[in-house]
């Protein structure tokens, strides 16, 4: 999926935000889909959220709901929901950013599996000097997870920007590209993601974040049933004859 709205510098509306609900459902739902791509095209990667699209309660005098009315309304708005799912989906997602991504990108990013930038990417989240507010669609509880609170109260607090070195020394992005070559090496990394065993990936993944959150013996215990789960799977086996016929021809 690409974001292609250059003349608003990729701000999101409500529409690309259908657009990829609809592209993780898919994700979600077809076997022969094996890894979702997030990139963009145009000067920014977003600029954040389109706010011209953003609307208030009708049924409240001010345009502002409250109370449960608030936080419910809020929640859609915001796509908690939506990046819930992109971080739990047992496949791949990877982002891909080649210029500033601001806002709701950092959210975004921080959603998904792998975060692959140029040289030209940078980080930052103004929500807090600009509207008073926090980012709060997982821009502060899963970013503090990635790169922890020190980092996180400089993006957050600060309201600093983070280039794509510092982006990478800090733990946020997995790999810096040259710009010319970006989206090849972008897409020889999705090819590669989209070869290995979709099962023990998807499984893969459910276990590396849930770790984050067991202690010591339950992630062990984990460890074993998934492995003696994938054991027996017909991928494991498929590649374990293969491997043994390698051995025998080489």
């Amino acid at each position: 999926m690409t974001f292609t709205r250059d003349d608003k510098l990729n701000a999101v509306s409500g529409e690309m935000f259908d657009v990829l609900a609809a592209a993780v459902e898919d994700l979600e739902k077809r076997e022969d889909l094996r890894v979702l791509l997030i990139a963009a095209e145009g000067r920014y990667f977003t600029s954040g959220v389109d706010i011209t699209t953003m609307d208030g309660d009708p049924d409240h005098p001010d345009g502002v709901a409250s109370g449960s009315s608030l936080r419910r309304s809020y929640r859609e708005r915001a796509r908690h929901d939506l990046f819930d799912r992109l971080e739990s989906v047992e496949k791949p997602v990877v982002l891909a950013v080649q210029g500033p991504c601001v806002g709701v990108g950092v959210e975004l990013a921080a959603s998904c599996d792998f975060r692959l930038v140029s040289v030209q990417a940078t980080f930052a989240l103004p929500e807090l000097a600009n509207l008073a507010v926090v980012p709060g669609s997982g821009g502060i509880s899963r970013l503090t997870r990635i790169i922890g609170p020190h980092w996180t109260k400089w993006l957050v607090v600060a309201g600093e920007t983070v280039d794509a070195e510092q982006a990478l020394a800090i733990g946020l992005v997995h790999a810096v590209y040259q710009h010319e070559e970006f989206m090849e090496r972008v897409q020889a990394f999705t090819r590669h993601l989209a070869r290995q065993p979709g099962e023990a990936a998807g499984l893969a993944k459910l276990m590396i974040d849930a770790a984050l959150n067991l202690d010591r013996r339950m992630a062990r215990d984990l460890d074993r049933i998934v492995q003696t789960t994938l054991l027996t799977s017909p991928e494991h086996l498929d590649r374990v004859r293969r491997f043994s016929v390698r051995r025998r021809e080489g």
